[in-house]
């Protein structure tokens, strides 16, 4: 997803402020009616109506028995409905609380047996009010009067629209997605397009295949007057087919903006490996919003411009160079749809990576400098008004410091490491070693703690759950130079590169007072500008 940066609400409220329901806990966290199973499969089975804005279909549900447990939960948001639900052809008893269905399955289940279940529903979906900012569906019309219709649901979630197993922990391995649209229309999804079928009621069925495990919010549904074209990508993995859906009319401008995509599979796979969906096609999708990182359906709305909607972020005029919502909602693809988090309140490792990803997307094609430029004039955007990491269990993200901030955090520990040969393998060995997973937080922190050798927990706890900007203090008494951090969690002990009249020196400050002797008197002091910190000569105390 891609921040607010450009018309942000002036306050946002905290977890402190926020009063949490019974239904956000049920919503948030692993209750033993989604414990004892685990989601192997999705068949969503869906017709969009346009004329009455009403979806109706069937979602098949295929799981693996953990423990014998009779009751599950599938979530569905109001104003939607479940109608029935069954079981070898045998209809099953459910309850609704709230956004919750408790589904009571009448045979014993077995623990390691594969079960499945279908479930009936139908109705208006919520109307998104600010997508992609929040969920439900748009009901729009192109230029040409045509239907242009689109899902967006994270955070608010999948259950907005469909049925389903909504927390992140848990993924299906594989998914189609069956739509049946108007006939003039195209729907276009997930994964590979296995065929199309035309009824006989004047409409034509979609029927797409994901062939890796997808999170929830990484479904949707796009339906248009589209017309279609591809390239093939040599990656490194092989060949890579890419898919675009655009407007029709739209068609000669898509070709033009869209080179930037085999420029960003370039730079990311350098970065961060191999597209981690080879198998399932990398697509860009023209949507009536601003952009969504859909898995390996990438959706784009952002005006057939460079930046974002024509402006740069970074004030820096580097993010011109780009067009903002192919690259970031692309390096999703990585940090998002391949890493994915288990608790939304650790969505910085989607956020904070993939606004990282502008800049290493900058570095490699316009230089390291262009990169830290970009990242520092991002921190124009940092409000420092809550943590990034948000509480856990009741479906509640930190603060949007975890785009601008958490990636002048990365940009931080890149010069921590201070060897780009080795930053590079540690991204890469992220999406390597947790291929198609779901994560914390202290599995990412802990992994980076190991790769660079260092312990980063007050690192992490600096940044990540703290609000206070690092201050490096210092004092120039004569040849003596005295240095220490302030404003900062227990145990902060990162080091830091100084130039003293103009010469590179790391200095290893604590919460004390440290000194460095035998200096020049009136030796100039510059603190490296690539640290997200702040920095002050203080009198003698």
């Amino acid at each position: 997803m891609l921040a607010v940066l450009l018309a942000a609400p002036a306050t946002i409220a905290t977890a402190q402020e926020k009063a949490f329901t019974r239904q956000d806990t049920l919503r948030g966290s692993i209750t033993p009616e989604r414990a004892w199973w685990d989601l192997t499969y999705y068949h969503l089975d869906i017709r969009v109506n346009p004329a009455d804005s009403t979806i109706r279909g069937m979602n098949t549900v295929q799981y693996k028995v953990l423990e014998p447990q009779q009751r599950m939960q599938i979530d569905l948001q109001p104003p939607m409905k479940i109608e029935k639900v069954e079981q070898h052809g045998k209809p099953l008893e459910f309850k609704r609380d709230g956004s919750v269905y408790y589904i009571q399955l009448a045979e014993k289940q077995q623990p390691g047996a594969v079960n499945q279940l279908h479930i009936y529903y139908g109705g208006k979906p919520r109307v998104s009010p600010r997508p992609p900012w929040s969920g439900g569906l748009t009901w729009a019309r192109d230029a040409n009067g045509n239907p242009f219709v689109a899902t967006t649901d994270q955070k608010d979630g999948a259950s907005l629209w469909w049925p389903c197993k909504d927390h992140m922990y848990d993924e299906p391995d594989s998914m189609q997605i069956s739509v049946t649209a108007p006939a003039g229309l195209t729907a276009v999804s997930n994964g590979r397009l296995l065929g199309t079928e035309t009824n006989t009621d004047s409409t034509r069925t979609f029927r797409w295949f994901v062939s890796n495990p997808i999170n929830n919010y990484g479904v949707n549904v796009n339906l248009g007057d589209y017309v279609h074209f591809s390239e093939i990508y040599q990656g490194e993995k092989g060949p890579l087919d890419c898919s675009y859906y655009v407007l029709r009319y739209n068609l000669g401008k898509a070709k033009r903006q869209f080179r930037d995509v085999p420029r960003m599979l370039k730079a990311f796979e350098h970065w961060f490996g191999p597209y981690p969906f080879y198998e399932d096609s990398y697509k860009l999708v023209e949507v009536p919003y601003l952009g969504m990182e859909h898995q390996s359906s990438v959706t784009y709305g952002n005006n057939y411009m460079n930046g974002y909607l024509g402006h740069d972020l970074s004030g820096t005029g580097y993010g011109m160079e780009f067009d903002y919502i192919i690259i970031h909602e692309s390096g999703h693809e990585w940090f998002a749809n391949n890493i994915t988090y288990q608790d939304i309140a650790d969505m910085w490792i989607h956020e904070s990576f993939t606004t990282y990803s502008e800049s290493l997307f900058l570095d490699y094609h316009y230089g390291k400098d262009a990169a830290s430029a970009y990242v520092i004039g991002l921190r124009g955007n940092i409000r420092n008004d809550a943590p990034i990491i948000g509480q856990y269990n009741v479906n509640h993200s930190g603060s949007d410091d975890m785009y601008p901030k958490g990636a002048n955090m990365l940009h931080t520990l890149r010069q921590v490491v201070n060897d780009d040969k080795k930053w590079r393998s540690i991204l890469r060995g992220l999406n390597k070693d947790f291929y198609h997973q779901t994560v914390t937080s202290k599995q990412i922190e802990d992994y980076l703690s190991r790769h660079t050798n260092r312990d980063l927990g007050p690192f992490f706890n600096q940044y990540l759950r703290d609000t206070r900007i690092p201050k490096l203090e210092y004092q120039l008494n004569g040849t003596t130079l005295k240095y220490r951090w302030a404003k900062t969690v227990s145990g902060f002990n990162m080091p830091v590169r100084v130039f003293l009249d103009g010469k590179e020196k790391w200095l290893e400050p604590t919460g004390n007072w440290q000194e460095l002797k035998g200096l020049k008197k009136n030796t100039s002091i510059k603190v490296d500008p690539n640290f997200y910190i702040e920095s002050a000569a203080v009198s003698a105390s």
